[in-house]
């Protein structure tokens, strides 16, 4: 699939208001927050800056919504047609909609306009599994009895996303839970609110009914903390941090609500002698560079054979200083800036921590400067060599284009050190050995192993999730949609 860019006309800031029950409103604090653009400081948009009390009435509005029946018991044709198009809208609106989530976000905007055509696909991709959830039939375990599996809405919706990846994030939680038939409120980053309100926008021009797709922002310890604690809300969603992770597994114990997380990552990226080393170097670069290293599946551990080392990582070296780090809206940029002063100085931070750990930085290693540079958030991409899986650069998810690169001499010493880290989010491994790749694939602790890619094979729509602390549950696919379903058992004797 291609999308098409064009030339960025001047932009023009905008505000955005909460959207509860289907209307646009100020937050109750009567506060705004200006989120202004990474890339170079200018104005991006202004949103409504919201507090428990905004929480507390978008739950209301989700719960009356479900309680209703009109989205929850409607039928599953009206719940696929709403979803196919907002799908449809997404396609036609995708070159303004990914300019703006490039401008908050400051990834390339080519990037940026593919990420919201993909996301389009996820609605599609869920508008057909609404019309093809269905239970089972027990027939033949008694003579006088039958039994019947059923599927049913599991209520009100907290979504929690983050900044990274905006669209797709909440695209991946939203879909499933309006397929389902559930109401959701929505509480994205405030560093990229923008884009989340135009889906919800678009949502309620497709067909969404008032109350069943809300949106709140304001700070997460304070929105984001009445939402996994409600006894009104029956699931929350959530995007982020291993840390905010579990503070929200145990505000969520209250009501034992149903929790699915996707947390952080630390993922090995495996290259055996005999891997093709054209593509091995194309997903090295594009597993750690990719939206700036800000993924929680990044490639951040490359695992190199001892055989090759040497000659890949003199080959890495050029091709990350050909990297062309800018303006996302340049042609020929693929890096864009990190997200906030806070990512920057915590990825500076971890870039003097390798050298303090006594690793070799053989590439980057600090911040961009210059007039291209001084007004944004621009690091150079780095490489350290000689890392131990003791580092903390080899341990702690930096979230940042900061690579670690490690040797081994056998698959099962770097089973051991891949598996070495309390993730287990993504993983992937280069080899022209069918055994290697399945015996490495059995071996590695991961919910996502790729073979001979990184981040993607273009199979779409497999399940996404982690093992350990990289989270709870799974995103996409069948077992994405089974995340906001109950299942009921019914047992009916025969007079």
């Amino acid at each position: 699939m291609t999308t098409e860019t064009k030339p960025a006309a001047v932009w023009q800031p905008r505000t955005y208001q909460q959207l509860i029950n289907g209307a646009w409103a100020p937050a109750t604090t009567g506060q705004t927050f200006e989120r202004k653009s990474p890339a170079d400081g200018q104005l991006v948009e202004t949103i409504a800056w919201g507090d428990a009390e905004d929480a507390r009435r978008a739950i209301d509005a989700a719960r009356a919504a479900f309680d209703g029946g009109a989205w929850s018991n409607a039928p599953a044709g009206q719940r696929a047609a709403v979803l196919r198009k907002i799908a449809a809208r997404m396609r036609e609106e995708q070159q303004p909609l990914g300019e703006l989530l490039s401008r908050e976000v400051g990834k390339p905007v080519r990037m940026a306009v593919a990420e919201v055509a993909q996301s389009a696909w996820v609605f599609d991709y869920f508008a057909g599994l609404a019309l093809d959830m269905k239970g089972e039939s027990i027939t033949n375990f008694a003579p006088d009895a039958v039994g019947l599996t059923m599927h049913e809405p599991v209520g009100v919706v907290g979504i929690i996303t983050p900044w990274n990846f905006p669209i797709s994030l909440v695209s991946w939680k939203l879909a499933p839970a309006l397929a389902a038939g559930c109401t959701v409120v929505i509480k994205p980053s405030e560093f990229t609110a923008g884009i989340c309100f135009e889906l919800a926008r678009i949502a309620a021009e497709a067909g969404a009914p008032d109350g069943v797709v809300n949106v709140v922002t304001g700070p997460g310890p304070v929105v984001g903390a009445e939402l996994a604690a409600s006894v009104k809300v029956d699931k929350v969603a959530f995007t982020g941090s291993t840390a905010v992770g579990r503070s929200i597994m145990q505000a969520a114990s209250g009501n034992i609500k149903k929790v699915s997380l996707e947390l952080g990552g630390k993922s090995p990226n495996i290259v055996f002698p005999d891997a093709d080393m054209d593509q091995a170097l194309r997903g090295a670069l594009y597993g750690i560079y990719m939206n700036t290293g800000q993924v929680c599946q990044a490639g951040t551990r490359l695992f190199v054979h001892e055989a090759v080392k040497d000659e890949f990582l003199a080959r890495l070296q050029e091709m990350t200083k050909t990297t062309k780090v800018g303006d996302p809206n340049e042609p020929g940029v693929t890096m864009g800036p990190l997200i906030n002063e806070a990512q920057l100085t915590k990825v500076l931070k971890y870039m003097e921590i390798g050298r303090e750990e006594g690793a070799a930085m053989v590439c980057g290693g600090g911040r961009l400067t210059g007039p291209t540079y001084d007004r944004g958030l621009y690091v150079q991409p780095t490489i350290f060599d000689g890392v131990r899986s003791d580092m903390k650069i080899a341990q702690d998810e930096i979230f940042g284009p900061v690579l670690s690169v490690l040797t081994f001499t056998d698959t099962d010493e770097v089973l051991r050190m891949a598996n070495d880290t309390i993730y287990g989010l993504a993983s992937a491994v280069w080899t022209s050995d069918l055994n290697t790749a399945f015996k490495v694939s059995k071996g590695l602790q991961a919910g996502t192993v790729w073979v001979n890619a990184f981040h993607s094979t273009s199979i779409v729509f497999m399940p996404y999730g982690g093992y350990k602390q990289s989270g709870i549950g799974r995103e996409m696919g069948h077992e994405g949609l089974h995340e906001y379903l109950e299942t009921k058992a019914v047992q009916i004797k025969l007079s």
